[in-house]
């Protein structure tokens, strides 16, 4: 074990990267700093083109390129099926069309159809203005987050493991026709909606977010429980992940089923301390059974406290696990792929786990959530902590700065990404349910 190490490393001064303060929001939505200031790109019951509306639980998204300049927001609804008055189409699923009911992955017997699934939105960065929005899957259920691909897709992820029979939820009778707990692709450029068919190779458990390995195709997946696993999918063929691959669970070489949460006080990783990887192949991938994340970890995989946001950054993989470290307030993690990653060789170049942060009594950041890389290669965390709720900033040294701040409601901030160009960043208020665009004077 490593000897014991500072929880968490230094907070900066924002002012140090050309950042100032925080001032007071007139709208009561987010504080920015002096100089920046948001759109509002979609809120939780306004009609969409198609009709339908905009369901509310806005979390995971990725921001593509349109045509000439404008942005493609694909957004995550994290919706249970219990809530049917909330959903896209409300409580007429009756009465939709066939070809639209066709296009909903689980009908729930036509009385709990699954309400969660994903929204596309064009947004025109000039213009400041919502030029399109829609529904472009459906019938899922608690889309939590996911990841884009480099073919131009994202990744939607359903954080449940839910079968097929009726049963009594959040008081409410609720029917269920097919498995739910699977990854569905969805094309940034679906005009309606995405066929919604569960990529089973890759999985069924309770899933967070993606993230892509550009290089190889490889997807690396995290997993929202308590001890839970970090995932790779090896496909066949890379960027077309429906025709099947292998499921593999992160290892520490020489470290049989280590726990790296550093709930106690002998800790397993300290800041800054990198350790080299394994890859554990999985069987029964699309189990009848929860306990995916059981059997791999008595096979030996890591294990890890709640893992959450997942991100491409630079030439490595930042990802958040919620509930890490002593206090359970969360932890930073940095995986570097082995130069043959996949491939023949990788277990004499393995890949590098590094613990990059991890919050404290003092920490400025509280239970970090999504993420994503910036274009001046900082960092930029959600929080999902009691009390409110802001975004980070953490430098490649690990240390923090404020960047936005919820003090108007409870909600945790989710789906933070960037533009194609890196002049947008946009957010999302979970609850009830906004998209916000935000520009000014990013640093260099």
């Amino acid at each position: 074990m490593a000897a014991a190490s500072p929880p968490v490393a230094r907070a900066a001064d924002a002012r140090e990267i050309g950042i100032g303060p925080l001032r007071p929001d007139p709208g009561e939505l987010l504080d920015l700093p002096d100089g920046f200031s948001y759109r509002v790109v979609s809120k939780s019951g306004d009609t969409m083109d198609d009709g339908f509306k905009v369901p509310p639980a806005h979390d995971g998204m990725a921001a593509f390129p349109g045509h000439d300049g404008r942005v493609i927001l694909v957004c995550n609804h994290e919706m249970p099926p219990a809530f049917p008055e909330y959903s896209a189409f409300g409580t007429g699923f009756d009465a939709l069309p066939d070809n639209i009911k066709e296009r909903v992955y689980d009908h729930g017997s036509g009385t709990s159809p699954g309400v969660g699934g994903t929204t596309t939105t064009v947004y025109n960065p000039r213009t400041g203005h919502t030029e399109r929005q829609h529904l472009s899957l459906a019938g899922t259920e608690l889309n939590c987050a996911g990841g884009p691909t480099p073919w131009g897709s994202w990744l939607s992820c359903e954080e449940c493991f839910e079968s097929p029979g009726t049963d009594f939820s959040r008081g409410r009778l609720i029917t269920r026709d097919e498995k739910h707990g699977y990854v569905f692709e969805v094309p940034a450029g679906e005009t309606g909606l995405a066929e919604p068919i569960p990529i089973k190779a890759m999985g069924r458990f309770e899933h967070e977010a993606c993230a892509v390995h550009e290089p190889s195709g490889i997807v690396y997946m995290t997993e929202d429980r308590h001890n839970s696993l970090f995932y790779r999918y090896v496909p066949e063929v890379p960027g077309r992940l429906q025709e099947g691959g292998r499921l593999q669970a992160l290892a520490i070489a020489g470290r049989p089923s280590q726990k790296l949460h550093n709930w106690t006080g002998d800790r397993a990783i300290d800041i800054g301390e990198s350790l080299p990887t394994r890859w554990i192949d999985l069987e029964d991938v699309d189990p009848a059974e929860n306990d995916l994340r059981l059997r791999g970890a008595a096979a030996g995989a890591a294990i890890f406290a709640r893992g959450e946001g997942l991100c491409v950054a630079g030439d490595a993989f930042a990802f958040t696990c919620t509930i890490g470290g002593r206090l359970r307030l969360g932890q930073v993690f940095m995986y570097q792929p082995s130069p043959l990653e996949g491939h023949d060789g990788e277990k004499e170049r393995p890949g590098q786990l590094t613990l990059l942060a991890e919050a404290g009594d003092e920490s400025l950041l509280r239970n970090a959530d999504n993420l994503t890389m910036s274009p001046w290669g900082d960092l930029v965390v959600c929080e999902d902590t009691s009390g409110h709720c802001g975004l980070v900033g953490i430098q490649p040294d690990g240390s923090l700065y404020q960047l936005a701040d919820n003090v108007y409601s409870n909600s945790e901030l989710a789906g933070v990404c960037f533009a194609p160009d890196g002049k947008t960043l946009f957010v999302n208020i979970q609850y009830p349910g906004t998209t916000l665009a935000i520009t000014g004077p990013w640093p260099p």
